[in-house]
């Protein structure tokens, strides 16, 4: 991991004029080092998380609001209800994937 945080933050440093002030503040020193690498496991940790509720609370707004009608078609006898059918299909969805990865 240390040589892959050299390698990943480096690419910065061709960047003009703040590339080594880039590279320098993500290190959080001059040299990729114990505080550096507890960082970068931190922000792994965090970020699904991030992304999990970014995801969620996009479905909430799209649930509530609904999806853009460019044509201005009116389709709502044969729109199928969100929940529970769409939940329970990609719940099945889910535990499948699931499932094939822990048996593999």
């Amino acid at each position: 991991s240390f040589w892959g945080a050299t390698v990943i933050t480096n690419l910065l440093s061709p960047v003009p004029y703040i590339g080594d002030y880039m590279v320098t503040w993500l290190w959080g020193g001059f040299s990729v080092n114990n505080a550096t690498l507890n960082r970068f496991y931190s922000f792994h940790f965090i970020m699904p998380f991030i992304v999990l509720f970014l995801v969620i609370l996009h479905l909430m707004f799209l649930h509530e609001v609904g999806q853009s009608n460019p044509m201005g078609l009116n389709s709502n006898y044969n729109k199928i209800p969100f929940n529970p059918y769409f939940s329970i299909k990609d719940t099945i969805g889910f535990i499948m994937l699931i499932s094939l990865l822990i048996l593999i």
